[in-house]
């Protein structure tokens, strides 16, 4: 097979050259903005210690866009596209602020590395299949092709230089679901190793350093290794638009397969006209749900904050008894909240086959809930707020970032210069500096 006809070129000739508007680079700030509050939160938790002592005298490029990168996928804020159920922001936006930023390119450059970065990720995720879903982690293993492409459009590379780092991205890949079964962190790991890994073979590649030109569909490529069902016609398929504008924002800091029941928990709870009495009385929750969000999040009685995260009937339970969960929902004595525990292990999941034909490009839930004043109270939800079909307001996004930055004890004035140096690069503002993130020792604290 012609380097020229392998879907790593096809892929390359499709983004490489592709301009992007002013209102796609808007539209692009508002995903670096939202990774801003959820890098923030993540170096002020204990996941976050380890990594920042792990990290403290590694200064390199490498070893920041690492930490960046692993740090804001730690607290379940970042965002996430459903085609190919990946986080693309906390893998892309790091290695392209902080390319960027090295390099003195200006917002709308670091911006459209965004774009192409995504574009890249997102394609190459959908054409993963739901076979590699089941043991792989697709934000790791799409990841890597993502910031290798957001890293080769900033460094400039010739079509063989972008097909050399996609390459040598792919042979990278990593990422497996064991660490679920007990909660451990290597979730954090997967986005900062595809962060680095990607950003390494882009600057490789910008050395001469070659790779292979059919990594994705070749007989020992990706696909083959990784994928038992692949979709290839995934990858080059017609889009209307840049593909980061089909990704969703995250209200809530939990597993995204738990958001439609949240949504569907807060609506049946506001029409309990008592809802902190009412609750003592609930005698049953049913939730219905698609196969994938039943194998990641049935779990009626976690154990620890980041188990509580991906477990449905926990997060179902919190939206009942006190509300839209924020962090703090999942630490200290509201992790252990009796009411909550008890909502938790009385309810019950399963699956219902409409809502499993229609995912991964609509993720939706279904509830009822019965309590001794109401028998039978049934609410559904398939656009789940932060959707791009229910999307949240430029004012939702931006408090979102400050309710993070307060969790991290960083004050509102800091997430207010980042949150106006975020705003000014589709105007080509500079790259601005992190000093929480370069100075690992500030990322506690008001100072």
């Amino acid at each position: 097979m012609a380097q020229s006809d392998t879907l790593t070129a096809r892929l390359t000739e499709l983004v490489r050259d592709r301009p992007a508007a002013a209102h796609d680079l808007v539209q692009a700030e508002r995903y670096l903005r939202d990774w801003i509050g959820s890098l923030a939160a993540g170096g002020a938790t204990p996941a976050g210690a380890i990594l920042r002592d792990y990290a403290r005298d590694r200064t390199d490029l490498e070893g920041r866009v690492f930490l960046a990168a692993a740090l804001s996928h730690i607290t379940e804020s970042d965002d996430l596209h459903r085609g190919s159920i990946t986080h693309p922001g906390c893998v892309v936006v790091p290695t392209a602020l902080l390319l960027g930023r090295r390099n003195g390119a200006d917002g709308r450059r670091i911006l459209h590395a965004v774009l192409v970065g995504y574009e890249v990720m997102l394609r190459v995720g959908e054409a993963l299949g739901p076979g590699h879903y089941e043991v792989f982690h697709n934000t790791a293993t799409a990841g890597v092709f993502g910031s290798a492409a957001a890293a080769a459009h900033l460094l400039e590379l010739d079509e063989s230089g972008w097909i050399s780092a996609l390459g040598n991205a792919g042979t990278q890949a990593a990422g497996l679901w064991q660490f679920n079964q007990d909660a451990t962190m290597s979730k954090h790991l997967h986005a900062g190793h595809a962060a680095q890994a990607g950003l390494r073979a882009a600057l490789l590649a910008g050395h001469g350093f070659t790779g292979p030109a059919a990594i994705l569909e070749g007989e020992k490529g990706f696909f083959r290794g990784f994928c038992p069902d692949p979709a290839p016609g995934r990858v080059l398929a017609p889009a209307t638009n840049w593909k980061l504008a089909e990704t969703s924002f995250k209200p809530y800091p939990s597993c995204r397969h738990t958001h439609p029941a949240i949504d569907a928990a807060l609506e049946i709870r506001r029409r309990i006209r008592s809802p902190a009495d009412a609750v003592e009385r609930i005698t049953s929750v049913r939730i219905w749900t698609y196969p994938a969000a039943l194998r990641l999040t049935d779990n009626p009685a976690p154990s620890s904050s980041y188990a509580a995260k991906f477990s449905i009937q926990f997060c179902v339970a919190t939206a009942l008894v006190h509300g839209a969960p924020g962090l703090a929902a999942f630490e200290g004595n509201r992790l252990s909240d009796p009411r909550v525990r008890d909502v938790a292990v009385h309810s019950t999941v399963g699956v219902r086959q409409d809502l499993a034909a229609t995912y991964p490009h609509r993720w939706g839930a279904a509830l009822t809930v019965s309590t001794e004043a109401h028998p039978s109270l049934t609410a559904e939800c398939n656009e789940p707020r932060g959707d791009p079909e229910a999307p949240l307001s430029s004012e939702d996004l931006d408090g979102k970032v400050v309710d993070l930055f307060a969790y991290a004890s960083m004050g509102a004035a800091r997430a207010e210069e980042a949150l106006r140096a975020s705003k000014n690069l589709p105007e080509g503002g500079p790259a601005f500096d992190l000093p929480w993130l370069d100075d690992p020792e500030s990322l506690t604290g008001s100072a």
